[in-house]
């Protein structure tokens, strides 16, 4: 059996054990080295090479964002973030993952009898995901032994524009290889011209992932009627189309890079399922509201659905489209978890079926699983105007979009950088 080295980074000697403990549970894991600040996890990192790396965010010297991407820069390695459950926490976490964290997990209380235990079990799966991830991208986990026992970096204000250049990761990486239909070009809405850039070669994925910066996107140039048209309905709760987004593990960058190469007075609304817990669903939809164009804002209960806004489901609650004599609105549920999860794509998806009066556009994107993909065949069979499954090219786990893919639910299988182009130019034509 193959075993995976990982190294644990955290200021707490005890955490440090605590940790260590959990993962030597999974005789799959073996721990190459420790470290108490993000110094010594970046010469540590060069130093053993370890396959995964479990990291603390606030430690001393330098806290884990910054080490997270010194590592990314020199020595792109799967990272789990260890976070505590405060807003500052939530809201470090997203900018951790989109900055190229695979993952992340709430540390374990020590206050809660059998919080440990459900912790470690947590960051072992994790952990199991983010070696496969690394290694084959497949979506496959390895088969789960038997256990013996029972940044400080600035962040753009909010709505700010034009948008910032200290953009976070991406996992988009335009590929000489990537087989897609020809896409026009869309120019992103902004307050002042950009001077000229020149054209840069399609990178590896390695090499977007150690740069820090995503590829350039190609987006749909509308004419300006469309923008004028688009600008109207932007907003507003009259719409012709709508667009539903689900994703997993490595959501938080695919959907930064999706939402946010959108052009402003996008005439359609977004919903969004990322599998996450509570929380950190509000600092999600924060953190890409202060990137992107559109308004992004975590789904309330009976939240009137606008063209132009970016619905995110909150964790812990199940989110369907509604409708009523007034228009669209989000209804969230506390029913049971669907595929493991809380919100689940299929739900969403599924809810949509009844709408046949607007164009519907469905995209599922990297994440471990099949979550989303009975959903958007239903959609597929149902008459929805679009599928899309990311490809495997630009996938950080190719799980829930092979699911779908599989079962003949995407009509397009299109890399990342291509996607929020197709629906584009879909809706915008």
């Amino acid at each position: 059996m193959a075993t995976y080295r990982v190294l644990v980074v955290d200021d707490s000697a005890f955490m440090r054990t605590i940790i260590s403990d959990l993962i030597k549970q999974d005789e799959q894991f073996v721990i190459a080295a420790t470290a108490a600040n993000g110094v010594e996890a970046v010469a540590a990192v060069a130093e053993h090479k370890p396959d995964v790396i479990t990291m603390d965010l606030e430690m001393p010297i330098l806290n884990g964002i910054e080490a997270l991407q010194l590592i990314m820069k020199q020595t792109p390695t799967p990272v789990i973030m260890l976070s505590g459950i405060s807003e500052d926490n939530a809201r470090d976490t997203i900018k951790a993952l989109q900055y190229g964290a695979l993952d992340f997990i709430r540390k374990p209380s020590m206050s809660k009898s059998g919080d440990i235990h459900q912790v470690g079990e947590q960051l072992l799966e994790k952990l199991r995901i983010a070696v496969f991830a690394g290694r084959s991208k497949t979506g496959t986990l390895p088969e789960r032994p038997k256990p013996e026992t029972a940044a400080q970096t600035q962040e753009p204000r909010v709505k700010a524009r034009p948008k910032p250049t200290d953009t976070p990761l991406s996992s988009a990486t335009p590929l000489h290889k990537v087989k897609t239909e020809p896409l026009p070009e869309v120019k992103r809405k902004s307050a002042a011209p950009k001077p000229a850039e020149k054209t840069a070669k399609p990178e590896s994925r390695s090499t977007a992932l150690s740069s820090g910066l995503p590829p350039k996107q190609p987006l749909v140039q509308s004419s300006a009627a469309q923008q004028q048209a688009a600008r109207k309905a932007s907003g507003s709760g009259v719409f012709k189309h709508i667009v539903a987004i689900g994703t997993s593990t490595g959501g938080p960058r695919a959907l930064h890079e999706v939402i946010c190469s959108l052009p402003s007075g996008f005439p359609a609304p977004v919903l969004v399922v990322q599998h996450m817990p509570p929380k950190f669903t509000k600092s999600l939809a924060q953190r890409l509201d202060s990137f992107s164009a559109l308004t992004v804002v975590e789904a309330e209960q009976g939240m009137r659905v606008n063209a132009g806004v970016v619905h995110v489901a909150p964790g812990g609650k199940h989110m369907e489209l509604g409708k009523d004599a007034a228009g669209y609105f989000i209804r969230l549920t506390d029913q049971p978890q669907r595929n493991g999860h809380r919100p689940s794509v299929d739900v969403m998806f599924e809810s949509l079926l009844s709408f046949s009066e607007i164009e519907r556009h469905a995209v599922i994107m990297t994440g471990m699983g099949s979550d989303g993909a009975k959903g958007l065949k239903a959609l597929a069979e149902g008459g929805a105007a679009t599928t899309i499954a990311e490809s495997e090219e630009t996938c950080i786990v190719y799980g829930m979009p092979r699911a779908a893919v599989e079962c003949g639910a995407a009509q397009h299988i299109l890399p990342l950088h291509a996607i929020a182009g197709r629906l584009a130019s879909t809706i915008l034509t």
